[in-house]
């Protein structure tokens, strides 16, 4: 397998990465890098050739999600570059791409006068070329190349995709969040077990703190200073981090009683929220449990920004977009509000270097802002990380649950990339990589494994074979390879060689050392005469809480898995117990009497070992 990063090698920002498996080419994104201005910002396309024709060497674009970094350059390479082939996208991103990417080219163009972008018409024209990619459906590009889309929390639409054609396949995994929000849930995937994993990596040496800490600490910072009469600027984009704050900022307003002003600037906010209404089955249990009482996201206290506002006396609080303070509103505002040491700056999300947002994280007082202009930096800087990317655990986790046999590392820098890679290899003990803009990795994903075979199965086998193709032939043969698949026997029984063509090899099952394996096709073991095995796998996880506590994780386990069928049961004073798909158990205890050690109970079948891999990632994360 061949995998090249055009854009996010060693880099975030631009993300671009082509992968080739058996002969068929994907482009996973297309985005743009914001902190440039020039032809930087786009990926080389003329890597992949110089001649513009690009259907007929690229089989398939995905788009994971909408925000520009990933899907910026699209109109650029379809409509100005020629691509004219499929692109897959989930219906949200393909719903919310367009609108972003024409607010973006209207600052591009009409106010910052560049020529030669992409216009309105190469985005309308670029959409039509669509195809939707819905979660967990599989989508065949053709007869031999098929995708499968995972649901990736970080923002609506978000998608991981799994690609496959013949023995090979990728994970591409876009930006995603391991943990669920106040809007969105948490990104999971099966264990499909692809030959390589590509991974984000933006935050691949943090481990953050508690979400609820974070939230405490922005809504408490955020009050200080407008009790003492400062504004507070917030940069975000119109869609994300906008919506997960203004839910807390909402709430957070009506407990207190509070009647400072609050103000979103961006136009799009109220499309923005329409797409949020109409794809409510992409949100968290509780929107969706809310939403038939009430909207979560028709807010009350916050009201659309007008830019006569930012000169007006006495405190106030402004979500301005973009999140880089690189152009637009968030701009404008922090060159108003930057020299006065009473406001606030919260920078909610991570900033690209080269922006005007990375140099004011890095401690910059005074920042350049083009060649005619600059502005001082009193305003109190803080950062707040509620960034929607996986952290080092959560990367560490979506790799348990997809177990690859190859990681390949992007988005991230060069310095937190060399750092994941040695504790991927040292604890899944898979080859790991973490290529360059342009590189190019070979991968291989064989799976042959070698095999001892004693005499007299080779004997039996040879004469079968034998036998069959001097039949076929009408005379003797005297060479020939020997082919088949291996049954096992038990006990004194020998094994024995099976025709290859009395199998779907798709479905023949590859058990590995302290694995339960899966087959996928139960009628294989009866066909020869063998009884299917009915087994059972458990385990016990134990936490510090109270029988109440252990009732409460029952009921969030079904929350957060809103897409699984489940039987909840149990009277009072009793042990609960959840079942989920078709045999996934999970019991609460609070262990023999007298001892009280709160801890749930996992059981399932073999057939089940995808979802009950689900349910203890599930666990890990709210206990």
């Amino acid at each position: 397998m061949k995998v090249v990063p055009l854009g996010a090698g060693q880099d975030v920002g631009r993300s671009c990465v082509l992968v080739t498996l058996n002969n068929k080419t994907i482009m996973f994104d297309c985005g743009m890098h914001m902190g440039y201005n020039d032809s930087r910002r786009f990926p080389d396309f003329n890597y992949i050739t110089t001649s513009n024709d690009f259907t007929s060497r690229i089989d398939a674009v995905v788009i994971t999600h909408f925000h520009l970094d990933h899907c910026g350059a699209l109109p650029h390479f379809t409509e100005q570059r020629g691509y004219d082939g499929p692109i897959y996208m989930t219906p949200p991103t393909k719903a919310i791409c367009p609108l972003l990417l024409e607010d973006y080219r209207k600052i591009t163009v009409e106010r910052k006068g560049e020529t030669g972008f992409f216009t309105s018409q190469h985005i309308k024209d670029c959409m039509k070329k669509v195809v939707p990619l819905h979660l967990h459906e599989t989508v065949w590009v053709d007869d031999e190349l098929e995708l499968r889309a995972y649901y990736a929390g970080h923002v609506l639409g978000a998608a991981m995709v799994y690609a496959r054609c013949g023995s090979e396949s990728v994970v591409y995994t876009g930006d995603y969040n391991m943990t669920p929000d106040r809007h969105l849930g948490a990104a999971w995937i099966d264990k499909v077990r692809p030959s390589v994993l590509i991974t984000e990596t933006t935050y691949g040496t943090t481990i953050r703190d508690s979400k609820r800490s974070r939230e405490r600490d922005f809504l408490e910072k955020v009050h200080s200073c407008v009790l003492r009469g400062g504004k507070v600027l917030i940069p975000c984009f119109a869609l994300g981090r906008a919506q997960e704050l203004c839910i807390l900022i909402e709430s957070y307003w009506e407990r207190m009683g509070l009647t400072v002003p609050v103000y979103f600037s961006a136009g799009l906010t109220e499309k923005a929220n329409r797409y949020y209404k109409l794809f409510i089955n992409w949100t968290n249990q509780k929107v969706k449990e809310s939403f038939v009482d009430r909207n979560p996201f028709d807010f009350k206290y916050i009201k659309a920004w007008n830019r006569d506002y930012v000169d007006l006396p006495g405190p106030m609080v402004l979500f301005a977009t973009p999140g880089m303070l690189h152009i637009g509103t968030s701009l404008e505002v922090f060159k108003k509000w930057a020299p006065d040491e009473r406001n606030m700056l919260i920078m909610p999300g991570y900033c690209v270097a080269g922006t005007i947002g990375a140099k004011v994280l890095a401690g910059a007082k005074v920042v350049d802002i083009d060649q005619y202009s600059q502005v001082h930096v009193n305003i109190d800087v803080q950062n707040l990380s509620f960034s929607a990317h996986a952290d080092a655990k959560g990367i560490m986790e979506l790799i348990r649950q997809a177990a690859p046999r190859n990681v390949v590392l992007v988005h991230g820098e060069k310095s937190r990339m060399s750092y994941l890679k040695s504790r991927v290899m040292g604890e899944f003990g898979c080859p790991c990589y973490d290529p360059a803009n342009g590189e190019m990795l070979e991968i291989e994903t064989g799976r042959d494994v070698r095999a001892l075979m004693s005499d007299q199965l080779f004997q039996a086998a040879w004469a079968d074979e034998q036998r069959r193709r001097e039949e076929a032939k009408g005379g003797p043969i005297t060479e020939m390879p020997v082919k088949g698949v291996l049954l096992l026997g038990e006990g004194k029984r020998l094994a024995r060689l099976l025709d290859p063509s009395e199998f779907d090899l798709k479905d023949v099952p590859v058990v590995a050392p302290n694995s339960a394996g899966v087959v996928e096709d139960e009628s294989m073991v009866p066909a020869e005469g063998d009884e299917p095995a009915k087994v059972r796998f458990s385990t016990r996880k134990t936490f510090d809480g109270n029988e109440g506590d252990v009732r409460g994780m029952l009921r969030r386990i079904c929350q957060m898995m809103p897409d699984t069928p489940n039987t909840l049961d149990g009277q009072e004073g009793e042990p609960m117990r959840v079942v989920l798909g078709e045999g996934v158990e999970v019991c609460a205890s609070l262990g023999p009497a007298g001892v009280a050690i709160p801890s749930l109970l996992v059981s399932w079948p073999w057939s089940e070992e995808v979802l009950a891999s689900r349910v203890l990632s599930v666990i890990d994360q709210i206990t």
